[in-house]
């Protein structure tokens, strides 16, 4: 008996199994739509439209129409990639306003990202995090700041021209207006925007070699053409003459950047024999900092070391280093490049 029933309960086994598939298959339009709304669907496809005629087909030809163009006889059509925003920022009253820097039309477009570097990686993931908790000052419910008194000065006298005339900056020749420290907060976290590397060659007075070699050198080691540039003036002590090529710069940003400093802190600096650091006087109070490298230091770039035998050891120049952050005292920039793993030394310039 139960070797009679085993067929019947294998199929509907198999049944339960299969009827949930069959219950998923393709939805057909026919079960739900009427005959009337499916004509109106097929009469407006495009397939509907007819062919082009046989005459506009023999006439296509692109490549004379582009050998007209070549000659100059016909113009390109119109088109709305023709648009160049204005060359100057006229303010934001004028009529004619610059695209943002994100459109493609824009003069400032940048492409990419093409690639996410592993120092931009870690400064997302705990360098950044890191900053805001050691910078962040709390305020509690009803704290109120202390009132600031006014950092210039007024004009006083009874001078005519002392009237709508700006303030003046505080008294004394060393005291200047620093930039003011917003409180922190996630937006305003310091962030490296940009890498300057500048060589100065007064050799390429004599010799224009040594310029080029700079230039490769500095092609070489910052993956952005390098820019040459001209005294203006002559200087005796300096043995500078005007109108001479003298030093070569390359401004990295982004990607660029973040692969340069990686480099720099994990390849270069660590194999520097006896280097205490970047100065603790470094910093131009604005977030920017700046250090120096000898020509044997700039050896050490893999660039440079894996093709050592097309540089002349002699012609190797050294280079200036500035990074420039977005913050607005040497502390915080100070503090954004030790997290990177520059090591600093001396007296800290706050």
């Amino acid at each position: 008996m139960a070797l009679r029933e085993l067929p019947f309960r294998t199929a509907s086994g198999l049944s339960r199994q299969v009827r949930p598939a069959i219950s998923t298959g393709p939805f057909s339009p026919g079960r739900n739509a009427s005959t009337a709304a499916i004509q109106d669907i097929e009469d407006s496809s495009s397939l509907a439209v007819p062919p082009p005629s046989e005459e506009l087909a023999k006439s296509f030809d692109p490549v004379a129409r582009s050998r007209l163009r070549r000659q100059g006889k016909k113009q390109l059509p119109a088109s709305r990639y023709q648009y160049r925003p204005p060359k100057y920022y006229r303010g934001p009253l004028h009529p004619h306003q610059p695209p943002p820097a994100s459109n493609p039309a824009s003069r400032e477009f940048q492409p990419g990202p093409f690639s996410l570097p592993r120092l931009e990686q870690t400064y997302q993931s705990t360098i950044a995090a890191d900053i805001l908790t050691l910078t962040y000052q709390h305020h509690p419910p009803g704290y109120r700041p202390p009132k600031l008194e006014n950092r210039l000065r007024q004009w006083t006298g009874d001078s005519p021209y002392f009237k709508n005339r700006p303030l003046r900056g505080p008294r004394g020749r060393g005291e200047e207006l620093r930039l003011l420290t917003p409180p922190r907060t996630f937006r305003n976290i310091p962030k490296i925007t940009k890498v300057t590397v500048h060589s100065y060659v007064p050799a390429a007075q004599e010799n224009s070699a040594h310029l080029h070699v700079a230039g490769m050198v500095v092609q070489a080691v910052s993956n952005v053409r390098a820019t040459a540039h001209k005294s203006r003036h002559n200087v005796v002590g300096w043995n500078l003459r005007a109108g001479k090529y003298v030093a070569v710069t390359s401004q990295m940003e982004r990607e660029d950047a973040h692969h340069f400093l990686a480099k720099l802190v994990d390849v270069v600096l660590p194999r520097i024999k006896e280097w205490k650091g970047v100065p603790g006087s470094s910093g131009d109070g604005a977030g920017n900092m700046s250090f120096g490298l000898t020509p044997q230091q700039v050896a050490l770039f893999p660039e440079i070391e894996v093709n050592y035998d097309a540089y002349p050891p002699k012609m190797i120049p050294g280079m200036h280093i500035t990074v420039h952050t977005d913050a607005t005292n040497n502390k915080d920039a100070r503090l954004l490049l030790q997290a990177i793993g520059v090591p600093f030394y001396g007296k800290l310039n706050d």
